[in-house]
């Protein structure tokens, strides 16, 4: 029985799903993690931390309850209206409605910065509270969760493979919140770059809630490209700025 017990160990077939699906679980979870980080940005800087932590912790908490109830899961995927050859079902409704959310959100996000409006940017003015932002966390860690977990749903056979790869892409974007935070806030461009990056999101959710299929692989190209273009422009905009330094002198 020890033997059976343990024969998971020598198994290479399911050492390959875990190392698979811990990686696209993180990959998945990169949208999530850079909302959360912007959205932190509206509390007191003494507050963003904690908001993160927090949201995170809502994110595994969400996702675990999601893998706990694996029958439900699949249910969410039968269609309840069905007009013509095409049928909704709960998981297209909430795909489709963490789209709007983001959009809306990111367009908030995106006029507060354009406009430079001190009113429309303080954390007091606009009324922003710590539960409100979490709230609006847990709201979109359901959508990004149903995403994560019907990925793994489709990967792996067992339950316990699932929940190491979930909880260690959680642990990673735990570390990562942080540094990714302070990033994003020093570098305006590459917040808006992330800004746009939350509205491509958004549009991806309500096309594949219309089941029309948009491969993310797509989107994080696009964001990663366009992030290797804003790293250059920033160096060779610091070069001109030394070179000029040094004539000055």
């Amino acid at each position: 029985m020890e033997f059976f017990a343990f024969e998971w160990v020598t198994d290479p077939e399911i050492w390959a799903s875990l190392i698979t699906l811990m990686a696209l679980e993180i990959v998945l979870g990169i949208d999530n993690l850079v909302f959360i980080s912007i959205l932190a940005g509206r509390l007191p800087e003494h507050e963003q931390s904690k908001a993160r932590k927090v949201g995170l912790a809502l994110a595994l908490i969400t996702r675990l309850m999601l893998l706990g109830a694996l029958a439900w899961i699949v249910s969410l995927t039968t269609p309840f209206i069905t007009i013509g050859k095409f049928g909704l079902s709960w998981r297209d409704v909430i795909l489709i409605g963490g789209g709007l959310f983001l959009l809306y959100k990111a367009t908030v996000e995106i006029h507060a910065d354009v406009t430079d409006d001190a009113a429309e940017k303080g954390p007091a003015q606009r009324g922003s509270t710590f539960l409100m932002i979490v709230t609006q966390i847990a709201i979109i860690d359901i959508v990004f969760s149903l995403d994560s977990v019907i990925t793994a749903v489709g990967m792996a056979d067992q339950l316990w493979v699932m929940v190491v790869a979930v909880i260690a892409a959680v642990l990673v974007m735990l570390v990562a919140s942080d540094p990714l935070a302070h990033f994003i806030e020093a570098h305006p461009s590459i917040k808006m770059l992330a800004l746009s990056f939350l509205l491509l999101i958004g549009m991806v959710l309500i096309a594949d809630g219309m089941h029309v299929h948009i491969p993310k692989g797509y989107v994080y190209f696009a964001l990663g490209f366009s992030v290797m273009v804003e790293g250059l422009n920033t160096w060779v905009r610091r070069r001109r700025r030394l070179a000029r330094e040094k004539a000055k002198h």
